[in-house]
């Protein structure tokens, strides 16, 4: 699997890198840039990820227009449903517009932070990413 991480704050990123990392390869980015950027150079490449961590609070571009900006370009891409990227939304933030807002723009799960790592497999489990263990 191929896992981008897009997050601005250092603990966060190291601690969903080591996590993530015993499931796919994983790619960093600390802006809403660069994570466009790196999605981009995945699919010009045929390498696309399948799956995006976002956090929704980032520099420069936040992960809420990122979140649109990517499922923009897979349907100018004509990418179909079920080969689109999954993402999840990551955030510190506790409130329901939030919530709301990410899963209208075609996230596919929301994980609070800090991350409970057991209910985010079984998020992974839910949108096949990996198989059920055990």
């Amino acid at each position: 699997m191929r896992i981008l991480i897009a997050e601005d704050d250092f603990a966060c990123r190291k601690f969903l890198y080591k996590f993530l990392s015993l499931y796919g390869d994983c790619d960093i980015t600390i802006d809403g840039i660069e994570a466009i950027d790196a999605y981009m150079i995945a699919l010009d490449e045929e390498k696309p990820y399948d799956l995006i961590c976002l956090d929704i609070m980032m520099p420069k571009m936040d992960g809420k227009k990122v979140l649109k900006a990517i499922r923009d370009i897979e349907r100018q891409r004509e990418i179909e449903e079920s080969r689109r990227v999954k993402i999840i939304m990551t955030t510190a933030l506790n409130d329901t517009t939030n919530v709301f807002d990410s899963f209208e723009s075609g996230c596919e799960a929301y994980a609070a932070k800090p991350i409970d790592t057991d209910k985010f497999i079984k998020v992974m489990e839910r949108l096949g990413l990996i198989n059920k263990e055990g």
